[in-house]
């Protein structure tokens, strides 16, 4: 949150909506070093996900599906001052007003190479847009609410998704470097808490068949996409999704990171979601986690800003086997490591209409 001093500048000012230029930084806070255009351009495939979908074809009910691409994320309005009108208390006069800064986001990813298990013929062909999200990430200046474990939750994150949801996050801020390890296999299968030795088992014939067959060949098996001729390279698998971030970050000298971490479970946070999505394969919750990196770059007054992210969401969809009611919980994870190449970056439809995104993109 923002001190007095500051709250009563923006009470002041009032409401200004304008693109966010260096002048706004005091006022977004945390949210100070995202204005502006991010992308895999000087960091090419470093963007993975991994998702479960039913897929009754198959031998399993499901298939694994895995995909590499790259991605463009712009921030590029800052809304200042939104005004949360409250009630002012006749005994104390002190203002009931919460003030909001906000900034747009638009994120579009494109798949450059993708594996699913098994094999179902129905990957998204490379060079394809694969996802398209608009949103606001909101840094709530006054009268945020605070948790004793988790600390104030000073950030939000509200995104829509063409699939048919809408998603609204509330966040902390820290500045933590770590970044966990994040599994990747589902909740609430027949193998109950044994899912992992049983996933970590060789992939050999005998055992090719059973329930987790598909995240046991991608352990063993990491999908590399277009980065398999690299030496060393792990590829990316699913008992610990976020190991590529980490990977990514060696050889950087990292000078300061600031942590939003995002979660529909704290307080009024949630995913509302189309009826077909309800039906089929149900996004239940999301925990987004953003780093923002200042790294060394080529002298000391010119750092290099990097964006690393790690998104978790769960896809509630079978009849679990674990003796325990309600549904499968299979985890969508993506993650990304991009570089900041603009600070003033054209608006999203402008880069439609220069041929930098289709503009079919869904």
């Amino acid at each position: 949150m923002l001190p007095e001093s500051s709250i009563e500048d923006i009470r002041e000012t009032g409401r200004v909506i304008t693109p966010a230029v260096e002048a706004d930084k005091t006022k977004l806070g945390p949210l100070k070093d995202l204005p502006g255009r991010w992308s895999n351009d000087a960091l090419p495939g470093r963007g993975w996900n991994i998702i479960a979908l039913p897929f009754f074809e198959g031998p399993f009910g499901y298939r694994l599906l895995m995909n590499q691409y790259n991605e463009d994320l712009t921030f590029e309005i800052a809304d200042t001052g939104v005004p949360n009108r409250g009630v002012e208390t006749a005994a104390t006069g002190i203002s009931g007003d919460q003030f909001v800064v906000a900034l747009d986001y638009q994120q579009v990813t494109t798949q450059i190479a993708a594996a699913d298990f098994p094999e179902s013929g129905l990957k998204a062909r490379n060079d394809t847009p694969i996802h398209h999200e608009p949103g606001l990430f909101l840094h709530m200046t006054n009268k945020a609410r605070s948790d004793e474990a988790l600390g104030t939750f000073d950030v939000a994150r509200l995104g829509t998704i063409p699939h048919g949801d809408s998603v609204l996050a509330l966040g902390t801020v820290h500045k933590s470097l770590g970044i966990p390890p994040m599994s990747g296999l589902p909740v609430g299968t027949r193998l109950g808490h044994a899912i992992l030795d049983e996933v970590l088992k060789p992939a050999d014939a005998t055992n090719r068949n059973d329930y987790v067959a598909p995240y046991r060949h991608f352990y063993h098996a990491p999908f590399k996409g277009t980065l398999a001729g690299l030496p060393d390279f792990p590829g990316f698998e699913p008992v610990d999704t976020t190991r590529l971030l980490r990977e990514a970050l060696a050889g950087e000298t990292v000078l300061e990171t600031t942590v939003l971490d995002f979660d529909t479970t704290i307080e009024s946070g949630g995913i509302l979601n189309i009826p077909f999505v309800v039906d089929e394969a149900n996004a239940t919750s999301m925990r987004s986690i953003f780093w923002i990196h200042k790294v060394k770059g080529t002298s000391p007054d010119k750092p290099r800003m990097l964006l690393q992210y790690a998104q978790f969401v769960f896809l509630d969809f079978f009849p679990r086997g674990d003796g325990s009611p309600g549904l499968i919980r299979w985890p969508h994870i993506s993650i990304n490591t991009m570089e900041k190449v603009e600070d003033d970056p054209k608006p999203m439809y402008a880069m439609v209409r220069d041929g930098k995104f289709d503009s079919s993109v869904a």
